[in-house]
C-alpha cells in the first residue's frame, strides 16, 4: 500500500475515534422486525420480493424513527 494511503487511512481512523462514530450505543426499548424469511425462486428475484421487503424496511425505519432499538435482520 502506498504511503500517501496508509498516511490517508490513519487520518481517517484518528477522526473516526475522536467522533466516537462506531461506539455502540445502548440499547433503548427493543423492536424485531422481520416480514418473512429470504428463500430462493426458481424465477429468481419478482416484483413479490419488492413489495415484501419494502414493507418491512419501512416499517423498521420507521420504529427506528420512534426511538427503538430495531434488530432487522434484512435490512
Amino acid at each position: 500500500m502506498p504511503s500517501e494511503f496508509r498516511a490517508m487511512e490513519q487520518k481517517w481512523q484518528k477522526r473516526w475515534a475522536e467522533a466516537r462514530l462506531f461506539r455502540a450505543k445502548p440499547a433503548g426499548r427493543k423492536y424485531y422486525v422481520l416480514e418473512m424469511f429470504p428463500y430462493p425462486s426458481a424465477a429468481g428475484l419478482h416484483m413479490g420480493h419488492v413489495r415484501n421487503y419494502a414493507m418491512g424496511d419501512a416499517f423498521a425505519r420507521f420504529k427506528r424513527m420512534q426511538g427503538y432499538s430495531v434488530l432487522y435482520p434484512m435490512g
